[in-house]
């Protein structure tokens, strides 16, 4: 358990009487891991970040600091720091004094606290701004200066509280890679939270997916993105279209299902399906194939074709009036609006979802050295 860095027991909040915000979430978080808590506007992911932080105390649950009981705890108590959006810089002091102002409350020398914001300025690369105030910095530097002055007390737990968000797309980009790169090189835990999938994906060991106060799916990106366990994070992480039918010959680890248009074979490692039983797929829009000549695989109408930032999407019409959108990057699909085609998919890349509990149970072997289970 030594490697365990956080745990969240059955935390449970509500701000208003019979309207639950966190319903009994758990989470385990390895020491040096980059863990990012994804989901929209008002799933919770937000009060979970003050819960660990100390900021708001959960109605039920526990919250562990590499094995101490630190749910009763003041903030400044826990050693936890957080980023936020908006900077939070003290507009009037310097970038050092921003930067060193956490050292100066618990009183270090002054050589001390020159020293070490120093080491924070190479390390945010900003040496030079040291006498620079906020108003004088871009964005990018701003957030820099921010996550300098929570890393310079060496927390066990950096927050950060969609910091991000208030930058422009390719600054973003630029400072996802940074972050990166800081948490790699400190070895520092990283809790993070976005309601981007795109940077959840790019930046994160392991991302928790959350809705309505739960966690729908705990995993590592690429299980995430390429094995969904429920139909609301197949299509809130990346485009994925929603097929239900019924499940009618299962042998050799495929299942042939049916749908109102049509047939096609599913991989599936589910041991409890049985024949005749109804089924929900996720097959994402870029692994739709279309057969421009109409020949192979189940009937559809081209309604609408639109390309935007380099990806081409169509939007097929089912003969039950349902809609599909396939999806690929550069290339034009020699179809147009109006035209019959056909689609179909590989078997492997279908996933049947919403079969197994909400919650999910994802062990840390690859972060520990021993089977701890989030």
């Amino acid at each position: 358990m030594s490697e365990i860095c956080l745990e969240l027991k059955n935390i449970q909040k509500s701000f208003t009487e019979g309207e639950d915000v966190l319903k009994g979430i758990s989470l385990t978080i390895g020491k040096g891991e980059f863990i990012t808590l994804l989901g929209s506007s008002g799933c919770g992911k937000t009060t979970t970040l003050r819960i660990i932080a100390g900021l708001e105390m959960p109605d039920e649950g526990q919250v562990f600091l590499e094995g101490k009981d630190v749910t009763a705890l003041e903030p400044e108590d826990r050693d936890v720091n957080t980023v936020f959006q908006n900077y939070a810089l003290f507009p009037h002091m310097t970038v050092a004094e921003n930067i060193g102002y956490g050292l100066k409350l618990k009183r270090v020398p002054k050589s001390e606290i020159k020293k070490r914001v120093w080491e924070m300025l190479e390390l945010v690369q900003l040496p030079g701004y040291e006498k620079r105030k906020p108003s004088e910095l871009s964005g990018g530097q701003k957030q820099r200066v921010a996550i300098a002055r929570a890393l310079i007390n060496n927390p066990r737990v950096l927050l950060l509280d969609e910091p991000l968000g208030a930058l422009d797309l390719q600054l973003r980009r630029a400072m996802q890679a940074e972050l990166k790169r800081l948490q790699k090189k400190l070895g520092i835990t990283f809790i993070y939270i976005t309601h981007d999938q795109e940077e959840a994906i790019n930046m994160s060991d392991r991302i928790a997916v959350m809705n309505q106060g739960r966690f729908e799916q705990i995993g590592t990106p690429d299980e995430i993105y390429n094995h969904p366990k429920t139909s609301y994070v197949a299509t809130f992480v990346g485009n994925a279209n929603i097929l239900e039918g019924t499940a009618e010959r299962i042998e050799g680890g495929k299942v042939l299902v049916h749908f109102d248009c049509g047939s096609a074979m599913v991989e599936t490692e589910d041991k409890n399906l049985k024949p005749g039983e109804k089924v929900t797929l996720a097959i994402r829009s870029e692994n739709i194939l279309l057969d421009e000549s109409a020949s192979i695989g189940m009937e559809a109408i081209v309604k609408e074709k639109s390309f935007a930032a380099g990806q081409l999407r169509v939007t097929l019409t089912l003969p039950g009036g349902k809609e599909l959108i396939a999806s690929r990057y550069g290339i034009d699909a020699n179809v147009g609006v109006g035209q019959k085609v056909c689609w179909n998919f590989r078997p492997g890349d279908a996933v049947l979802v919403d079969r197994e509990e909400m919650v999910r149970t994802v062990p840390l072997r690859q972060y520990m050295g021993e089977d701890v289970y989030a």
